[in-house]
């Protein structure tokens, strides 16, 4: 039954809108998982052939990437320091490290932050409330999108590539092991935020 729903929703016209959907909302909001759905879609892709993979990378890019700018620009336009929750420790401690990383080391901050989901909100809020010139920030940001989506694209692909027969388990482990790859990034990153970070 389950692998009858999961067939459904592959070949389905609301995939790649569902997918854009929470790849957009995940770059405002950790808890919805947008790692978790390009690794499932992608998945998905290798065991149904639907939706093409080449859909999934695309969608999932353009999505992360307009996620991003949107805080970019809402850190821009609006700030960072007028919500209560953006002066929780965590957040302070990550928007400082954001502050020091993007005037040192632009490209990699935003490659690195893509990656890990606190940083990347904490990382492109305040590159827009600190003005980072728009041209490279967004392109830099565009690149890490797509990098970012291939490669959970891949790790989607390549579980269900070895569990072809089995879809339930190709989806459900390609979900856990980007969480696991997202939770750890997060891990050792608040390791090394601090005040010399």
């Amino acid at each position: 039954m389950i692998d009858d729903l999961l067939a459904e929703l592959a070949t389905g016209i609301w995939a790649l809108p569902l997918l854009f959907a929470l790849v957009f909302g995940d770059a405002f909001l950790i808890v919805v998982p947008g790692e978790a759905a390009v690794t499932a879609f992608a998945a998905l892709s290798v065991v149904h052939g639907e939706p093409p993979i080449v859909a999934v990378v695309a969608v999932a890019g353009v999505a992360a990437f307009a996620g991003d700018a949107a805080c970019y620009a809402i850190g821009r336009t609006i700030g960072v320091d007028r919500w209560r929750w953006s002066r929780q420790p965590r957040l302070v401690a990550l928007r400082g490290w954001a502050r020091r990383r993007l005037t040192r080391s632009t490209a990699a901050i935003v490659f690195t932050a893509r990656f890990i989901p606190f940083a990347r909100i904490a990382v492109n809020l305040t590159a827009g409330a600190e003005r980072v010139p728009a041209p490279r920030y967004l392109g830099l940001c565009a690149l890490a999108a797509f990098a970012w989506a291939i490669y959970q694209s891949f790790i989607g692909a390549a579980i269900a590539h070895f569990l072809p027969d089995a879809p339930v388990a190709a989806v459900a482990l390609s979900i856990a092991v980007a969480l696991l790859v997202g939770w750890g990034l997060d891990v050792a990153l608040s390791r090394r935020v601090g005040p010399d970070a």
